[in-house]
């Protein structure tokens, strides 16, 4: 089968296109025909060898998929070949044209969600909805604060939040990212080129500070992030775009008795309540048309050192697709 390998890290040139063996379900596991791949910073960040959780080269890249069931692994059953599926393969795989996934972890796509859609919302809406319900608990009226608002997770994030009642600010360091937050519920988005996100948050919340903030840039915007939260808040950290954090998170939560996650999707159990409670809540809003799944670009799978440049532009507000 045709894949995209990485076999050393570094810029996206290292995205090889090869010909490799085909891979073969194990025990628990299915074989996916993969239609689509979704594209997120963690495959730039595993394609850097930045990555926080340990990863084995060389590697097929994509941690996202759509498709329909190709063969079934030993000691699975209650799904059938050609069943349409979105997966979330935590080790990799979904660049190519076969994957194999874990069986518990299936979502079955309705009829109304087409495959493009399903490779494009498993991992950002399902983090966006365990930041806020499985680790925070979020109530309605509650204030979220998410930076990097314009983002694929930002966005999902924005929508859930907001459809549960919650109020929420955001930041963007690109003018002209907050237009789809502002239309998906957000109420303010701070630019932070242009004013001081500290001030801006501080006067949303009136002085207190907000309850949730969550964070993906990492380095000095989390450690700032700090200042804008609660006594006795929370804030939620999902990436590093712009650094490592500052190894002061004790000293950081100390002043307002603050809490912190560093949270990785592939830490909730597939095949859990949790990841069962996900999928539904995701996937009745998909259906019903509040929570809206944005395409910014398909690229075929040669091309895959373009999406990623694209996505490493800092101008998506949306999903980047792989199309297998």
């Amino acid at each position: 089968m045709k894949a995209v390998v990485i076999y050393a890290t570094g810029g996206p040139e290292q995205l090889t296109v090869a010909e490799i063996a085909d891979p073969v379900a194990g025990p628990g596991e299915v074989l996916l025909d993969v239609a689509y791949a979704g594209c997120n910073w963690a495959d730039t960040q595993v394609r850097m060898g930045i990555y926080p959780h340990a990863m084995t080269y060389p590697m097929v890249l994509g941690f996202e998929v759509s498709g329909t069931v190709a063969n079934l692994g030993p000691g699975v059953s209650g799904i059938e070949v050609g069943t349409r599926v979105a997966a979330f393969p935590e080790k990799g795989g979904a660049y190519a044209e076969k994957c194999v996934a874990p069986a518990a972890g299936l979502m079955r796509l309705p009829d109304s969600v087409p495959l493009d859609v399903g490779a494009a919302f498993p991992i950002q809406a399902l983090t966006a909805y365990h930041m806020l319900f499985t680790v925070f608990g979020l109530e309605r009226r509650d204030t979220v604060l998410v930076n990097a608002i314009g983002g694929g997770v930002g966005l999902a994030c924005t929508q859930l939040a907001a459809h549960a009642g919650a109020r929420v600010i955001g930041t963007t360091g690109t003018p002209g990212k907050e237009k789809r937050a502002l239309a998906y519920g957000a109420e303010r988005v701070v630019v932070t080129s242009q004013e001081d996100f500290e001030r801006a948050v501080l006067d949303f919340s009136g002085g207190k500070g907000v309850d949730l903030a969550i964070d993906s840039y990492g380095a000095t915007m989390l450690d700032r992030t700090f200042n804008v939260v609660r006594k006795l808040g929370h804030v939620i950290s999902i990436g590093e775009a712009e650094g490592q954090p500052f190894k002061n998170i004790r000293e950081r939560i100390l002043p307002r008795s603050q809490t912190f996650t560093r949270l990785h999707l592939g830490h909730v159990e597939q095949g859990s309540s949790e990841w069962q409670a996900g999928i539904a809540h995701v996937l009745k809003g998909i259906t019903e048309g509040w929570l809206k799944v944005p395409i910014e670009g398909i690229f075929p799978l040669s091309t895959a050192a373009d999406m990623h440049r694209r996505l490493e532009g800092r101008h998506v507000a949306g999903k980047l697709l792989l199309q297998v």
